[in-house]
């Protein structure tokens, strides 16, 4: 099982102690998962404290967690995969930023779904691992005194000749300045950052107050950040940072989404942050019976980050093609 090779199974002894530490992960606003990532994790840790690890599979996780049927084929469906990698990160910033001193930490190994339980402290016994030896040292009998090498004559002769060299150094460096003819600087970094644009991925709004809504709303903003990544020219900013501290055009991505039954409805505009024009627009609609949230997801952002690459309003040069 993954989580009894190479890990701390003494949080295993306690399994109270594993599902009050789930429920303080859980309840924490720095664990940033949709619904469905927070019933895959209470999934795999209640079956991991339950003995059954080893069942911990991608086909029965989907059957299990998302609803699918007996055809389900992880190979066309990665549903798993992907929800499994979000939890990996979803954990490692909570630990990063409220969970440090947690006494029991949950993590997700890659190569397997189950998860693996280890106490906090452990990682504070590093530095203890000097400790001996500095015992060691002090119960030395006294006569018996590590033998002379050169490095003890070279020593006190070295570090003077340094610290002469450095004074020397910083006499001769102003010298050059003065005596040199004055070199051209490279240009300015500030320069090729402004020639890119700057979009700031507002968080999409989800009408309707479904959970598939909230969910995808999520899941759309993360692949839009990922494929707007890829386009040159473009510095992309996620939710919550308004990317004026660095220097050139600045538009924002904004969007909302409803879903009526199985069908998507999905508008997303550009605004320039000058003057608050929207220089692009466009609605995705969605049916999304035989498709997985995932999918959509995926092909409306990889859409999306197609058409804006493609929009010549934002460098100013005329109108999209």
């Amino acid at each position: 099982m993954a989580s009894e090779e190479g890990g701390d199974n003494r949080a295993l002894q306690d399994p109270a102690s594993v599902r009050a530490q789930l429920d303080l992960i859980l309840a924490s606003p720095e664990f940033l998962a949709p619904e469905r990532g927070r019933r895959f994790l209470q999934y795999i840790v209640e079956e991991t404290l339950e003995g059954r690890s080893e069942q911990l599979k991608a086909y029965t996780i989907a059957q299990a967690v998302f609803g699918r049927d007996s055809s389900f084929d992880a190979q066309n469906d990665p549903v798993v995969r992907i929800e499994a990698g979000r939890i990996r990160r979803a954990l490692e910033r909570y630990y990063l930023v409220s969970g440090h001193g947690d006494r029991i930490r949950i993590t997700v190994p890659k190569g397997g779904y189950a998860p693996q339980f280890s106490n906090g402290e452990d990682s504070s016994n590093a530095g203890e691992v000097s400790a001996p030896q500095n015992r060691e040292n002090k119960r030395r009998p006294l006569g018996q005194e590590r033998r002379v090498s050169y490095r003890d004559f070279l020593l006190p002769i070295g570090v003077p000749a340094l610290f002469g060299a450095m004074a020397i150094l910083a006499l001769v460096r102003p010298l050059e300045a003065y005596l040199s003819p004055p070199r051209t600087l490279p240009a300015p970094a500030t320069s090729t950052l402004k020639s890119k644009t700057r979009i700031v991925v507002a968080p999409f709004v989800a009408l309707g107050g479904t959970a598939q809504g909230a969910d995808f709303v999520k899941g759309l903003a993360d692949q839009l950040i990922a494929k707007l990544m890829r386009v040159e020219n473009l510095i992309v900013f996620a939710p919550g940072r308004s990317g004026t501290e660095i220097p050139g055009s600045l538009f924002n991505l904004e969007g909302s989404a409803t879903v009526e039954g199985m069908i998507l409805h999905l508008h997303v505009r550009m605004i320039n942050d000058a003057d608050g024009t929207v220089i692009w627009a466009n609605q995705y609609d969605r049916d999304l019976r035989g498709q997985t949230i995932l999918d959509v997801e995926d092909e409306i952002a990889a859409q999306i980050a197609m058409e804006i690459s493609n929009s010549r309003k934002l460098n100013g040069a005329g109108a999209d093609p």
